[in-house]
Order: C-alpha cells, then sequence, then structure tokens
C-alpha cells in the first residue's frame, strides 16, 4: 500500500540506497543542510514511510542532492 500512496518517500529511499556509497538517512540531512533545507533524520524517516508530506522546495533540494529528476522522484518512469 505504501508504494501506491507515497511515491516521493518510497523514491527517497531508493534513490539513497542506490548511490555509491549509499547514504544513511542521517547523511541524507546533512546533504540538504548544506543546501539550506533542513529536515532531520527522524524527518527522512517519516517521509520515506509516509507519515510526513514534502513540500515543493523541499523535492527540488532532495533530487538535487540524490542526483535524480523531481520527475523520478514524482513517479516518473525512469
Amino acid at each position: 500500500m505504501q508504494g501506491r500512496n507515497n511515491i516521493v518517500g518510497v523514491r527517497i529511499k531508493e534513490a539513497r540506497l542506490k548511490l555509491k556509497p549509499p547514504l544513511t538517512q542521517d547523511d541524507l540531512s546533512g546533504r540538504l543542510s548544506a543546501v539550506g533545507v533542513v529536515i532531520d533524520r527522524a524527518g527522512i524517516s517519516k517521509i520515506e514511510i509516509g507519515m510526513r508530506c514534502v513540500l515543493d522546495f523541499e523535492v527540488k533540494a532532495l533530487a538535487k542532492v540524490l542526483r535524480v529528476s523531481v520527475d523520478w522522484l514524482l513517479g516518473a518512469k525512469d
């Protein structure tokens, strides 16, 4: 069920684990901070499991630090 209702969260987890080396949630939080977006490790965890929504500016920052497109984070095919 999570995958159907929480595309961004599923994609964030997928992208961070595909990076070499894979990023932890804490690593991702640090990289987001470096570009001016504050989401702590717990917030990233909540996004990934669908308990927290992601704002538009956060989606842009996540795409940047995860090296993926905004379209891909929003569910576009590979």
